[in-house]
């Protein structure tokens, strides 16, 4: 089953809610957030599962209009409730689904066997439901980051660094200054890494302490810088952050157009002066790269 085809909706903000709120997920939905997503995972307590099933799928079911922004995060497939999740939320025809603490490749392979017979059973068009994984929440994961390239359904790979503390056996995944100690910022990396080869958008992790609005915008830009598109986020007041962080300036726009219109005049040439300095191939490479994010090409 092929990937779905390029999405119409932006994927820099991912705002989680979880799914055993009404009042949370509708503030989510109703939120300038690109993606919405109601969390069946973490967010909600073993007890509650049954419940959150139920009200996510009647909040989706409610939502005419809008619903392919409306996304949900399943529980594991090597837990009991993935089944029962799908099952509860497919027949509402949820916008896309994010798949945590994988494995490997396989996985996903396994999803999409679900999630096509699934998709037949409730009219939806086969292969049409877009995924996307969370890549290194398990440490044999973090071997297997290269390996989504034309994996089916995945539009985007995030990575996690609280559940792969968990997975080493780690007390902390953070240097006494606060940053993420080597392994975090290695599965960082290796979600990029993973994301370019498999050809699809790179997600930034959450940011714990939603009150530091100034610490986001720095790390947004960072990641940004990297390569990163979009972040993950727990609080409505993280997303306008993060919505300008991965949105390109004005100044960056007029500077890419630039570039792509000196290369279009001197057709053939591999290197060209510019400002001072020497532009050549990667320059006019990222230039229209910035002009496709900012909806220009």
């Amino acid at each position: 089953m092929s990937t779905p085809a390029n999405l119409s909706i932006k994927m820099r903000s991912w705002l989680f809610a979880p799914g055993d709120s009404d009042k949370k997920m509708a503030k989510a939905a109703d939120s300038a957030a690109d993606i919405a997503l109601f969390d069946l995972e973490d967010a909600v307590a073993t007890e509650n599962k049954v419940l959150a099933r139920k009200l996510v799928h009647d909040f989706l079911a409610s939502r005419t209009e809008g619903r392919e922004r409306l996304w949900v995060r399943i529980n594991p497939l090597d837990g009991p409730y993935t089944l029962l999740d799908l099952a509860a939320i497919m027949p509402a025809r949820p916008g896309g689904i994010m798949l945590p603490k994988v494995y490997g490749r396989q996985d996903v392979d396994r999803l999409d066997h679900y999630l096509s017979a699934l998709e037949v059973a409730n009219g939806i068009e086969q292969g049409s439901t877009p995924l996307i994984v969370l890549v290194t929440e398990t440490a044999e994961a973090m071997f297997h980051t290269g390996s989504y390239k034309g994996a089916p359904r995945v539009v985007a790979l995030t990575w996690g660094a609280e559940d792969l503390a968990d997975s080493i056996g780690a007390s902390s995944n953070r240097n006494e200054d606060g940053s993420y100690g080597f392994t975090y910022e290695l599965a960082r990396s290796m979600c990029l890494l993973g994301a370019a080869t498999a050809g699809v958008t790179a997600i930034e992790t959450i940011q714990g302490d939603f009150r530091d609005l100034d610490g986001l915008k720095a790390r947004a830009e960072k990641v940004r810088r990297d390569g990163y598109r979009g972040m993950l986020a727990i609080h409505p007041a993280q997303v306008d952050v993060i919505n300008a962080a991965f949105t390109p300036t004005a100044e960056e726009i007029a500077q890419a157009k630039e570039i792509v219109d000196i290369f279009a005049k001197n057709p053939g040439v591999g290197a060209i002066g510019y400002k001072g300095g020497m532009l050549d191939r990667p320059y006019l490479s990222r230039a229209e790269q910035l002009l496709k994010q900012a909806g220009l090409t």
